[in-house]
């Protein structure tokens, strides 16, 4: 049970598209009309602790593709797709070691309201889960999930700020887990993206959802740090570190990845 809560956290966390990566807190901006965004991201984290004088840790990560598709200028499509693995060992013993495709996302985002003038905009984000992976080996959920995502951003100057409020439905609802399950997961964050240059962008992201397990008393929180550098106005370079507020979240986390556009 371990093994699997785990993972679900890590596709939960991980597994959906966000425009700014490394930033968790997705914005409202759009690819335009049929526009093209492929992004390749990386996660790489790592978890310790010691109990009854036994050693726990976790290593996991994920590689994601991700392709953004403008169908009109206030709505992209985006399907991503995960490549994941993850180890765990109690002092020198494996426990689980586990690699393999993970479950594909599909998104629509509608960019459903925007005032040009002061520089805020809202989006809705509706996607579905799809049991492309192997969820016996912990890596997919094994049916489909959906959720939802509100976002809202507001460019002033060198600095915008971004913020979310999501809804996920829980897969783990079979019978030996409902009881031990949380059946809705919600989520809240807020970003920031600060210019320092034409070129150079640094991010801040800060969030909290719900546990997965019922009634518990720590709800998975994490803080990141990072920068955006554009190479060219098409194509990105990021980097990031997502920190654990709490015991709930992976220690630390190392995030990289590219975005391409082509029109």
């Amino acid at each position: 049970m371990r093994k699997y809560l785990m993972a679900a956290a890590m596709l939960f966390c991980t597994a959906p598209a966000y425009a700014a990566y490394p930033l968790f807190t997705d914005d409202t901006g759009t690819q335009g009309a049929g526009c093209w965004q492929v992004e390749f991201n990386t996660a790489f984290s790592r978890s310790s602790e010691t109990e009854g004088g036994v050693s726990f840790k976790e290593r996991e990560g994920e590689a994601t593709t991700v392709f953004s598709y403008g169908v009109a200028k206030r709505m992209d499509i985006v399907v991503g797709l995960p490549y994941q693995w993850y180890q765990n060992r109690e002092d020198q013993l494996v426990t689980a070691d586990e690699s393999g495709i993970g479950d594909m996302t599909v998104e629509l985002k509608w960019r459903c309201f925007e005032e040009e003038k002061n520089g805020f905009s809202l989006a809705l984000k509706p996607g579905i889960s799809l049991p492309t992976g192997d969820a016996d080996k912990g890596l997919g959920i094994g049916r489909v999930t959906g959720g939802a995502v509100l976002i809202a951003t507001k460019e002033s100057g060198p600095l915008t700020l971004h913020a979310n409020a999501g809804y996920h439905r829980n897969a783990y609802d079979r019978d030996e887990d409902d009881a031990a399950s949380n059946k809705d997961i919600w989520s809240a964050s807020v970003a920031g993206e600060y210019a320092l240059s034409e070129k150079l962008r640094a991010v801040a992201d800060i969030g909290i959802e719900t546990a997965e397990e019922k009634g518990a008393q720590t709800h998975p929180s994490f803080i990141v740090g990072g920068l955006i550098y554009s190479v060219t106005e098409n194509f990105d370079f990021d980097l990031g570190i997502k920190g654990g507020l709490n015991d709930a979240e992976p220690d630390t986390t190392m995030l990289l990845g590219v975005a391409a556009r082509f029109n």
